[in-house]
């Protein structure tokens, strides 16, 4: 047990001394909320992969290959495709038009875009949307912890939860943006080993064929379709499992760091590091939960219901195919690594919805005239209140809810911010005729349709089960488009005040 505490305060260590050394590199406003706008294409790439897994990778994928198999890889499809898409086709327009409006943040830069610094209605709805979904993300994130050090350490929950929740805390106020591009950079590095060596160690100490040994518990975990076949709440699930990758196509806590890139040369770089990386991790979290499955399967035992052995959803395969696999010293190693993938997405989303809060919200549209020193500590301030929050909430949830899973709010965080963010930030990259009336329609929509598909579209009778199978992300980000274009199209005034609109999209394309 020794070698576990010692692995997780070696890796605690190293996330405080980033933080210190993050803190004597920062010297205003840009480097606090976007580095300096000099990061390169390794740190964006394995930061923007770090952030955008959390610990849905390291438990939720895992579990998912331990419950559906074959079938999870789906998910590993949709989210090449997902990250692949934004580093190809968005990163560099992106880039280009934040530039070219000296924006900051994602609000900076919708603000700008769609010429609405008079109102500010865009920028007041962008810092509230995200401040919520954010709140709901990190309170995830922070049961994960808990149920982290339970699980492998045998440490309370709430402890270990508060125990997390501190260092990330000491890291984040301290370093800002850059502290928390450096931790990702060290906790995605260790998320991608630990995910590449426990699969390919476990396959090699297998006793027989992977394929016979899942044939013999359910021939269905090697189907792609499922224990069904192709039917439609079937196919609606497959179709909600490829769709998840539709959150990296603009949510603001990734591409907040293709803002920070210090030039667009760096991109097609960091396009092939985050494929690589994503291929590997995802395509290895899906393996371990097979793996699992096969390993530990006890004859006539619900491995992964609510009391099985691999836990609700599978989610403890990953922890229980390490303590099988390796020895102590290494344990403790994989520990930091569900600990990374867990810190790595929290620090990213409070400083996003620090910047929101303070520099979006109340600088931007109550006290313009606030200088940078104020507005940094008034950040650091927000990012210990918004995580305050995130704690109360992750803490009433794990008291009322006993069977509550880590990840079906992970989700429900995820789906919200994709929803509200994603498709305006498309269409504000190639469509010349969207506007800041329309824009705001398209994110309240999709802020409402993610509560809306998630608890009122899975109650209707006869498509309740497609609508719970396909999950809230699919139908929102649709609806949000869809209303975004038409709201848009009534819009010839707004339309009229995008003056600059042309010549700032031909020289993104460019």
């Amino acid at each position: 047990m020794i070698w576990k505490f010692i692995g997780v305060g070696v890796y605690l260590a190293v996330l405080l001394a980033i933080g210190w050394a993050a803190s004597r590199r920062m010297k205003g406003l840009d480097d606090y909320y976007a580095g300096g706008k000099q990061l390169g294409f390794w740190a964006v790439a394995f930061s923007a992969r770090a952030t955008g897994e959390s610990a849905w990778l390291l438990l939720g994928l895992t579990g998912m290959g331990a419950a559906l198999g074959v079938r999870a890889f789906w998910v590993v499809l949709g989210e090449v495709l997902g990250v692949v898409g934004a580093w190809l086709f968005m990163a560099k327009r992106f880039k280009r038009l934040t530039d070219r409006y000296d924006s900051l943040t994602v609000p900076d830069y919708l603000e700008s875009r769609f010429a609405d610094e008079g109102s500010k209605r865009l920028r007041l709805v962008a810092a509230s949307t995200l401040v919520i979904f954010v709140t709901i993300y990190v309170s995830a994130q922070i049961d994960a912890t808990g149920t982290a050090f339970e699980t492998f350490l045998g440490v309370d929950y709430f402890l270990g939860a508060l125990v997390g929740f501190a260092v990330v805390m000491a890291y984040s106020i301290s370093g800002g943006f850059l502290a928390v591009v450096w931790s990702d950079v060290f906790q995605g590095t260790l998320m991608f080993l630990g995910l590449v060596a426990l699969p390919a160690v476990a396959w090699a100490s297998l006793d027989g064929s992977l394929i016979d040994r899942l044939t013999a518990i359910d021939p269905s975990l090697l189907s792609a379709a499922g224990p069904d076949g192709w039917t439609a709440t079937a196919m609606a699930g497959t179709v909600g499992l490829a769709l998840i990758g539709l959150g990296f196509l603009g949510s603001p806590q990734i591409f907040v760091r293709f803002l920070a890139l210090k030039n667009t040369a760096e991109i097609p770089k960091g396009t092939g590091v985050a494929f690589v990386w994503t291929v590997l991790a995802d395509g290895g979290a899906v393996l371990v939960g097979m793996l699992g499955r096969a390993i530990l399967h006890q004859p006539g035992a619900d491995m992964v219901g609510k009391e099985g052995v691999l836990g609700n959803g599978g989610q403890n395969v990953l922890p229980l195919l390490v303590e099988h696999t390796f020895p102590a010293v290494i344990i403790g190693l994989y520990i930091a690594i569900v600990l990374s993938a867990i810190m790595s997405t929290v620090d990213s989303l409070l400083v996003v919805a620090s910047s929101a809060a303070v520099r979006d919200g109340y600088q931007k549209v109550f006290r313009p005239d606030l200088g940078d020193e104020e507005l940094m500590s008034m950040g650091r301030k927000a990012t210990l209140g918004l995580a305050l929050v995130a704690l109360a909430v992750s803490m009433t949830v794990a008291v009322v809810s006993e069977t509550r899973t880590v990840f079906w709010f992970v989700i429900f965080g995820w789906s919200g911010i994709a929803a509200t963010f994603c498709p305006t930030i498309i269409l504000s990259l190639f469509w010349r005729g969207m506007t800041a009336r329309g824009a705001i329609a398209a994110m309240v929509t999709g802020f409402a349709c993610v509560p809306l598909f998630k608890f009122g579209a899975t109650k209707l009778g006869g498509v309740g089960p497609v609508f719970e199978a396909l999950g809230e992300l699919p139908p929102a980000f649709l609806l949000s488009g869809l209303v975004g274009v038409m709201v848009s199209l009534g819009d010839p005034k707004g339309r009229a005040r995008l003056t600059d609109v042309d010549d700032a999209l031909d020289e993104a394309a460019g």
